[in-house]
């Protein structure tokens, strides 16, 4: 489809969507037809929001290089992530004074882009396009020729688990869902006491990644409308997959990120978690006395053939349409998520994990985290899954499906009951949503 007719069918909603996300409705502004890129002469000083930590450090390498020597200078301005984020963007371009460049994690960006928020920038930036996956690629295009987006992080799903009571309790680390089914009821069999792992519906993301990389395509467009499949087959396997462990007790039922879930991880009463690469900061704050104990390998597969992940977290730079001077701030988005020294700095000062794939397998990814120093390939293993990220489909109003996903999963979790009906909840209120606002959805 067009650029332009894809631009305008993402605005045929535009002010309904910031409602959903908790701001005074927003009326779109300006044209989506013609961005424009903006003129550089002289001097340019940029505005960038963000909330990553160290991000001036970072920025400071511009400032004092490249940028010096350009004459644009960009300013940090730390924020709030998630929707507040969003809905101060929003609030900010209504009024026509959204800043330069905003950090946006992917599921974002199609709310942002319906509300005319952001701006073409595939000119400015094409070029750099081979330098991240194409799975990682598509969540900054939305499937168009546009580029709303430059990579900046990504999270790419793995396999985790504690390497001595594997060993302990005789299992072989799963390569398919249906071995690790068989991994967890043969732990229980050998150990009543443990569980292999959690079902957890207080994280959206991980379903959603999960759904991902079954195949998932939760929203797409055909022709003026879009196309809602939450509750697409891809999505039904996987939620009967877990449904199906969570009713015969074959892995827990109780939300991560608790004390609870916490002992369960240091005690070895769980001994593995689905998680993506940053999983190793959260470890070594929940699991402190099994430093060194555990290992990760790739995401069991759905057949033995397959070799695709899904993502779990990351986040774009991208330019707004109220920007004065889209070709600099374009300049300085290529630069932040391609450069050497940039990345470097950036997972020194911010602890990311680069969407840019050759900085996956340089400076502070030589060598494996603290936490896994047992496992010197952690790192390039992690580049390897990396580059089999599936393509994301995301949708206007992202954070309704989420919100409905931790009620209706949470209490279909918590009563071990059914999960597929929690799906059919999940695809009804976001199209009722999306109708709501306004937007054309076929079913």
């Amino acid at each position: 489809m067009p650029n332009t007719q894809r631009r305008r069918l993402f605005k045929v909603a535009a002010s309904a969507v910031a409602v959903t996300l908790g701001a005074t409705a927003l009326a779109a502004c300006g044209s989506s037809d013609d961005d424009g890129n903006g003129a550089q002469s002289g001097p340019v000083s940029l505005t960038y929001w963000t909330w990553t930590p160290g991000m001036d450090k970072v920025v400071d390498l511009w400032n004092k290089g490249p940028g010096k020597k350009d004459q644009i200078t960009v300013t940090v301005k730390k924020q709030a992530s998630g929707d507040t984020l969003v809905t101060k963007i929003l609030t900010a371009h209504k009024a026509g004074k959204a800043p330069d460049l905003v950090q946006a994690e992917y599921q974002a960006l199609p709310t942002l882009v319906s509300n005319d928020a952001l701006a073409d920038i595939a000119k400015n930036v094409g070029d750099v396009k081979g330098k991240f996956a194409d799975g990682v690629w598509q969540q900054t295009t939305l499937g168009t020729d546009a580029v709303y987006a430059v990579p900046q992080d990504i999270g790419p799903m793995m396999f985790y688990y504690r390497e001595d009571l594997f060993k302990e309790y005789g299992l072989t680390v799963p390569t398919t869902w249906e071995q690790f089914a068989e991994t967890a009821r043969a732990l229980k069999k050998k150990s009543p006491e443990t569980d292999l792992t959690t079902f957890s519906a207080n994280d959206s993301g991980l379903f959603a990644g999960l759904a991902q990389q079954a195949g998932a395509k939760w929203w797409t467009t055909s022709g003026d409308k879009w196309q809602v499949g939450i509750n697409d087959a891809a999505t039904k396997k996987v939620a009967d997959f877990w449904g199906g462990l969570v009713k015969e007790g074959a892995v827990d039922n109780q939300p991560m990120y608790t004390p609870a879930w916490n002992k369960a991880l240091n005690t070895g009463k769980q001994i593995a978690w689905v998680s993506a690469v940053w999983a190793p900061g959260t470890l070594t704050t929940a699991a402190p006395d099994t430093k060194g104990k555990w290992a990760m390998a790739p995401l069991p597969q759905w057949s033995q053939t397959d070799n695709v992940t899904g993502s779990w977290g990351g986040s774009s730079t991208a330019v707004t349409t109220d920007s004065e001077n889209k070709d600099a701030a374009a300049k300085f988005a290529a630069w932040l998520n391609t450069d050497g020294d940039a990345l470097n700095a950036l997972a020194k000062e911010s602890g990311i994990y680069p969407a840019s794939s050759s900085a996956q397998l340089s400076g502070a990814f030589i060598n494996p985290p603290a936490y896994f120093s047992n496992q010197a390939d952690f790192y390039t293993t992690a580049a390897k899954i990396a580059k089999t990220t599936a393509p994301s489909a995301w949708g206007p109003n992202v954070n309704v499906a989420y919100t409905t996903f931790k009620d209706a999963f949470g209490a279909a979790a918590k009563d071990k009951s059914d999960f597929p009906a929690a799906l059919d909840k999940m695809q009804a209120d976001t199209v009722a949503d999306m109708k709501k606002q306004g937007f054309e959805v076929s079913e």
